[in-house]
């Protein structure tokens, strides 16, 4: 079995429950789940149809600031981005669009429109969804390659801290969740990547592309 994030053979047990087993990469430390616990793309479109996030929800627009802000201070006037995995209620990009930003939207399941992943843009959010992805070593790179030098890779998802406190983590409970990220896993792809991660509170990263690689 390889590793889904930097494709290392070199993995060991770190946690089971009733539900699933986990493993870990003595490498990156990514946590993940064996393919065999994976749900279907029907099962797990059915999961995310029962989430109701509105655009115009006060509550999630709240929850979204936490990474829209420190992105948006980092934003030159008239920066184009593209919002990953917007979901069916793309309210980031909203805000994004009300800020005076122009963004693209992709979602396998609800914005499929694979030629906006063909251009350049000043900076990029994931929020919600590095958790979900099957093969983040490979779709990370491919976000990475779309960032113009010097552009924003925004990133929000629930980072692990150690074996007792995920195994009492409700994180884990959603089975659309199938990789864990931990500080140390963002900073071994700060290596990779060549830019440090920068961590605002306990869920938001921001990778900044250097002008020159």
């Amino acid at each position: 079995m390889l590793c889904p994030l930097c494709n290392n053979f070199d993995i060991e047990f770190f946690h089971c429950d009733k539900n699933r087993e986990y493993l870990q990469c003595r490498r990156c430390k990514l946590v993940f789940v064996p393919d065999r616990y994976r749900l279907s793309a029907q099962d797990e479109k059915t999961e995310y149809d029962r989430h109701c996030n509105s655009v115009t929800d006060p509550g999630y627009r709240k929850f979204l600031s936490r990474l829209f802000i420190p992105v948006c201070e980092r934003l030159l006037e008239g920066s184009s981005g593209l919002e990953f995995g917007c979901g069916p209620g793309p309210a980031l990009a909203a805000m994004f669009q009300e800020a005076g930003f122009t963004i693209a939207l992709f979602d396998k399941y609800y914005h499929n429109h694979p030629e906006v992943l063909k251009h350049n843009y000043d900076f990029i959010t994931a929020t919600e969804v590095f958790e979900h992805l099957q093969h983040p070593g490979t779709e990370i790179q491919k976000l990475w390659k779309l960032l113009k030098p010097g552009g924003i890779l925004g990133i929000m998802t629930k980072m692990t801290k150690d074996k007792p406190s995920f195994a009492n983590w409700h994180y884990i409970r959603d089975l659309t969740h199938i990789c864990f990220f931990s500080q140390t896993t963002f900073r071994w792809l700060g290596a990779r990547l060549g830019a440090e991660p920068e961590f605002s509170g306990s869920d938001v990263i921001i990778f900044q592309k250097p002008l020159k690689q």
